[in-house]
């Protein structure tokens, strides 16, 4: 039962984000995915050239 009232006093406590706090945290996250993506995919394809300049 103890947890269960923590629990409870937590979830009334808890912050909830506005819409426009969700859509600005969800464009950063997205962002942020399709720069390392394209990141990788530019360091992945110079070490593919280098190695075929190599071999």
């Amino acid at each position: 039962m103890k947890f269960l009232k923590s629990v409870t006093k937590t979830m009334k406590e808890t912050r909830w984000p506005t819409k426009k706090e969700a859509v600005q945290d969800t464009t950063t996250v997205i962002m942020t995915s399709v720069f390392f993506a394209v990141f990788f995919a530019v360091i992945d394809f110079g070490v593919q050239a280098i190695l075929k300049l190599l071999v």
